[in-house]
Formats: C-alpha cells, structure tokens, sequence
C-alpha cells in the first residue's frame, strides 16, 4: 500500500506578498496533486472483483497519467477514452500520454466512431453496456469517491492550523470540476474556501458543484476575473507568472490550472485589502508532468524557454 505522508506546507513570499503553499505536489514522486487526492479511495480500498477501469478525458490530461498508475498498482487495466490524440503525440510521446502508455494504458481514440452524445454518455450508454467486473470514474475524477482523500487533506489542514495557532486563514485552489474544491469546503467549514474556474465558466463550475452538493452554503466562493480564458489556450501571462512564481520561490506550478490560479488570487488581493489580516494558503495543484507538453507549446508559439 502506498502511504502519503502529511505534504509539507512551505512559507513563501510572491511580489512582496507572504503566502503558505500546501506541497500536494510531492505526495509521491508517480502519483501527486489534486488527482491522487481524488483517487486515493481507489488506492486506499480493496477492490475485489474489479479487473479494468474505465474513463475519459484528454490524452494529455493529468488524470490519465494518474489512472495508469493507479491501475498498474491494482493489478488492473485501464480503458480510457479520448476523442482525439494529437498528431505530435502520436509521432512523440511525452507528458502524461507518455507516462500513461509507460504503465499499459489503453488509450482509445473516438475520433472516427459516429456518436450525437458527449463522451460521458456515450460511454455509459454503449460501452459499459458489454463490460463486467469495471469501476467507471468520471473525466477529472469527479465522483462521491473523491471526498475520501479530500478530507484527509481538510484534516492535515486543520491540525496545521491548530498546531501553528492560525485563526484568520483563507484556502485557494483552482478547479476544473471543482470536485476538490467542494470536498474541501464540505469538510472544513471554519476556513472559506476560494476557487476560480479553468475549464468552463463561473455557471458550469456551479452545475459541477450542484451535481456532488445540493447544498449551496457548503459550496467553495468562486473569484471571477474581468477577462475570459479559454481552456487548453496559450497566454503570454500564463508563462510569464509560471516564470516569476519559479524565479522567486523556486516552486514549479502547473502551467494549465496554478497559473490561472495564481493570476486570480493576485489581483483578489488587491481588490480586497480586508484579506491583509488574514493568511493565504495555496494548495498546489501538483500536474507537473503536463509542463513538459505544455512547455513545448509555448516554445513553438513564443519562441521563449523556461
């Protein structure tokens, strides 16, 4: 069995500013981050009669990566779907596609297959119809499961906060589906929760939210930025911070969510100076091997490195 230990919360200071950041991103050196504290149900239980898991999402997506590992731990296959794998994958593995194939994953492209419905649908309507002995997990590992290792993390926070006597403490995070988030505020509910959305907008983070938590005073705050960012796209700003948050603490953070997520919180701040007497704890969002993917794709379209 693996064993996380308690991720290390480090103090920094970013552009004057003193934040503590939670390291989810040295949990292990495989499997780190917001998707293993989604999965670790999955690791942590015995799943008896199980052979294959089953999901989808994007064939550079962190979760991949973290499913082909979790399998491989199980003594399990993984089946995941993606509706389209990139001709420079193909040619050149790397990031999460490469560690996925590296631990047996059967990456399925659904790009010739004729389908009206998302992939979600789609896979519960035709494909799960003709497996047995499977666990089904949805894109980005939004389930009921995850709150399992979430609230671990709300405990590890709690006891820091008793140990360091911290009363005034407000907790960021990015979401995708918000899944961590949620939990997070679910099971810490003396310390307010902050997110923004990276994959759709502020009403499908809210649709996220209402499908695990009916119950809307349990839901995280979500910080609204002015400008609109499309997910997956290239910002000049998104590397910009990435570099100065890498120059000035000597953290790397994930390129897709963190950078988003620290332009948020930044420009939160100052528009809010009651936050002045409160401390900041940021929950790094591990994903570091999408950087190398990511990376290159700033390279080509900025001509600048890292």
């Amino acid at each position: 069995m693996l064993k996380y230990t308690n991720s290390l919360i480090q103090k920094i200071s970013f552009n004057k500013t003193h934040f503590y950041i939670k390291r989810d991103d040295l949990l292990d050196v495989d499997f780190s981050g917001n998707k293993a504290r989604k999965l670790y149900y999955f690791l942590y239980n015995d799943l008896k009669n199980t052979n294959k898991i089953i999901s989808y999402g994007s064939a550079q997506s962190n979760t991949l990566s973290s499913l082909a590992i979790l399998a491989k731990y199980k003594n399990m296959k993984l089946d995941f779907y993606v509706n389209h794998i990139p001709t420079f994958l193909t040619n050149k593995p790397q990031g999460n596609y490469k560690k996925a194939l590296e631990n047996n994953a059967n990456i399925i492209s659904t790009k010739h297959i004729n389908y009206n419905e998302n992939l979600n649908t789609y896979i519960q309507k035709i494909i799960l119809k003709h497996e047995n002995n499977y666990i089904f997990i949805p894109e980005g590992a939004s389930c009921k499961q995850a709150e399992f290792g979430i609230k671990i993390l709300a405990n590890e926070i709690k006891k820091w906060t008793k140990t360091n006597k911290i009363n005034k403490l407000k907790i960021f995070l990015p979401s995708g589906t918000g899944t961590s988030s949620l939990f997070l505020q679910k099971n810490l509910k003396e310390f307010e929760i902050l997110t923004c959305a990276c994959v759709g907008d502020d009403e499908y983070l809210k649709k996220q939210f209402k499908m695990l938590e009916t119950n809307e005073l349990l839901h995280p705050k979500i910080i609204r930025l002015n400008k609109k960012y499309h997910f997956g796209k290239l910002y000049k700003e998104f590397f910009e911070i990435h570099n100065e948050l890498l120059k000035q603490t000597k953290i790397e953070f994930d390129l897709l969510y963190d950078s988003l997520g620290w332009i948020t919180l930044e420009k939160y701040i100052q528009n809010n100076k009651s936050l002045e007497s409160y401390d900041i704890l940021y929950i790094h969002q591990g994903g570091l091997l999408g950087n190398e993917s990511m990376k290159a794709r700033y390279l080509h379209k900025y001509q600048i490195s890292f």
